[in-house]
């Protein structure tokens, strides 16, 4: 038998095209659908509200102890919980990193960290390239048919500059690829690459806590175990570290404007 001029073996539905279409349409929007699901919960239950430096202050004592004992176990809960705080768009990762970097030291920590974000981050991009890239790309119109060939010709230099510059949400950052359609090995290697100044610089800032923490313990008895010390983290995050990564990041497009400048010259 024959339907729209294709042959249907005998027997089978005159549906069974569009029923399997639809099957698969819905199956794409399941990993997002569920990372949604959960992100609404933890965001509900206030699960955010525990990646807090008042919270790192007041448990250190515990935190310090169960990490010399367990530190592989510490270790792995570390990464667990900062790449699920990665993939469900948690706000709170220099806070993490900074914590990494006071219970493990900022190797350590940095090293940890970078997996546990590289982690996090080629998960939600998986999540939306199945969903939301495959949808875009059937339905895209000229315009972003060319932004997103674009895109993906010089795709390591622009997210290596979307990483490193500290402007762009670091969420924005893993689903925008994903709607351009951007070769999962470019994502990870440009994504681990590029978040590589950042941890080092905030799991730095973090291994140099304690003292400070020390410090006011000593001219405020018990705000330690109050979690009421008065550390301001931002004051580490100096104008010229803030210089200093987008100097990275503006390095990382110079390829893009080299490529211009070649393609002007040739057909000029």
């Amino acid at each position: 038998m024959k339907e729209n001029g294709q042959d249907r073996p005998a027997g089978a539905p005159a549906d069974s095209s569009a029923e399997n279409t639809s099957t698969n349409e819905f199956r794409r929007w399941i990993p997002i659908v569920l990372l949604v699901a959960v992100m609404a919960i933890g965001y509900a239950e206030g699960w955010y509200k525990y990646l807090s430096l008042a919270n790192l202050i007041r448990e250190r004592q515990d935190l310090t102890e169960f990490v010399d004992a367990y530190l592989l176990l510490a270790l792995a809960a570390y990464v667990a919980i900062y790449a699920v705080s990665v993939a469900l768009s948690f706000p709170g990762a220099s806070f993490l990193t900074i914590a990494g970097g006071f219970l493990f030291g900022w190797l350590t920590a940095g090293l940890a960290t970078i997996f546990a974000a590289t982690l996090g981050a080629t998960i939600v991009f998986l999540a939306a390239r199945s969903s939301l890239g495959t949808t875009l790309k059937a339905r895209a119109g000229p315009f972003l048919s060319r932004l997103s060939s674009g895109f993906r010709e010089n795709a390591m230099s622009y997210l290596l500059f979307l990483r490193l510059t500290p402007v762009f949400p670091f969420w924005l950052v893993n689903i925008a690829p994903a709607i351009f359609h951007v070769p999962v090995g470019t994502y990870v290697f440009s994504t681990l690459v590029g978040i590589i100044p950042g941890t080092f610089a905030f799991a730095f800032i973090g291994s140099g806590l304690d003292s400070v923490i020390a410090a006011q313990e000593a001219a405020n008895p018990g705000c330690a175990a109050a979690g009421s010390c008065e550390v301001d983290v931002g004051a580490f995050v100096t104008p010229e570290l803030l210089a200093a990564l987008f100097v990275l990041g503006f390095a990382s497009l110079i390829p893009v404007v080299l490529k211009r400048l070649r393609k002007k010259s040739t057909t000029g």
